[in-house]
């Protein structure tokens, strides 16, 4: 499932909102983030990815004045965040645990910023009113926070938010309590939402199906550093390095020494296969060492003598197989390979009957299908 968000955008919308320079934050001897750079484009909803301890929270944090950095500089609509307090910082943070008020109403936890900035009570009114709209929950605005589902609490926290109409609203982990089922429909609630506001999102996520849904960019994270930025899209489908292919999704990698390269396609040496492979150019040199990517899903797997004409092909065995639902997984033993498996997902079809434990098996995928990648 995956919401699109890679289509073109009005020209107001690409231009740069916030822009983060050299940024560098140290805890004793543990470098935090390495001289982070980063711009984030007006309208956006721009996620950080990474696994735990690279840094994504402290960056979120430090835009939100929470973290003072030891270097570097944020810029938000051109202006130099470093003298502003987190309160004077044209940003909002919604927090993983909603911190929603439990002895307030809906309203009244939508309007708490509201009133503390001093706003009459006729203006608060209109703009609690039009927040409880844009959530959908104008019935609810009695209810205390316990007498909600998560999906309306989280809602709620969402409200309360963006009513004081912040240029940037920074989310950490915003779905993370809810079930599977209730996360994938908030996934487009929030990105709907989004949209309307025309409000720059910063989101913190552990989850990348979440991030590949939603976002209109992924910065992947890594030590403290920014590995690479890209679309959903080209983060799947042309990863910068190992790191990223292995982090994001599911991949097969095999390492190659490039032997030919011409037409497009280089040719390509894989001992752990014992044969040669076909893999769209890098323009690396004739004994360059690479990584060979393919995505699971990009592997086709047949029946002994049922494998289409295909680029790469290996004789296989059934080494494991995993029942998903919509899809099996398949883990397939090359033949004269020392062992090595390559993973291969089918769509389970109605009435197909799955290839068993231990069946001989044809597997390959076509050169365009995979990726190179420097080791």
């Amino acid at each position: 499932m995956q919401y699109d968000r890679e289509r073109s955008r009005p020209a107001e919308q690409a231009s740069p909102h916030i822009e983060i320079r050299g940024l560098t934050k140290r805890y004793g001897g543990l470098l935090a983030l390495d001289a982070v750079d980063l711009t984030v484009n007006r309208g956006e909803l721009f996620s950080l990815v990474g696994s735990s301890g690279c840094g994504k929270t402290t960056l979120l944090r430090a835009l939100a004045g929470f973290v003072r950095p030891d270097a570097g500089q944020i810029l938000i609509g051109g202006r130099d965040m470093a003298p502003l307090e987190p309160y004077d910082r044209p940003v909002n943070m919604m927090f993983q645990s909603y911190a929603l008020f439990p002895h307030m109403s809906v309203e009244d936890n939508i309007a708490f910023g509201l009133r503390r900035e001093g706003l009459r009570g006729a203006d608060i009114r209109r703009r609690v009113g039009e927040a409880l709209e844009l959530i959908q929950m104008r019935e609810f605005a009695r209810r205390r926070p316990q007498q909600l589902s998560g999906g309306q609490r989280q809602r709620v926290a969402l409200a309360r938010a963006v009513v004081k109409r912040p240029q940037v609203l920074l989310l950490d982990e915003p779905l993370s309590a809810l079930d599977k089922k209730l996360r994938e429909s908030t996934q487009f609630e929030l990105v709907n939402i989004q949209e309307r506001l025309g409000i720059t999102f910063i989101m913190v996520t552990h989850d990348q199906e979440e991030a590949m849904t939603m976002s209109t960019r992924i910065a992947v994270m890594s030590a403290g550093r920014i590995v690479q930025i890209g679309t959903p899209s080209e983060i799947y489908e042309r990863p910068g390095s190992r790191f990223v292919a292995d982090f994001v999704g599911s991949v097969n990698l095999f390492d190659a020494v490039v032997l030919a390269d011409s037409d497009g396609f280089a040719t390509l040496r894989c001992d752990s296969l014992s044969t040669m492979l076909l893999a769209p150019s890098i323009g690396a040199p004739i004994g360059a060492a690479l990584a060979l990517g393919i995505r699971p899903e990009r592997v086709v797997l047949a029946p002994a003598g049922a494998l289409p004409s295909l680029q790469n092909g290996f004789e296989g065995r059934v080494a494991g197989v995993a029942f998903m639902g919509d899809r099996r997984i398949y883990q397939v033993e090359v033949v004269g390979a020392g062992g090595l498996t390559i993973k291969a997902t089918a769509p389970n079809t109605a009435g197909e009957a799955p290839l068993a434990r231990g069946a001989p098996v044809e597997i390959g995928w076509n050169a365009a299908a995979g990726f190179l990648l420097e080791p």
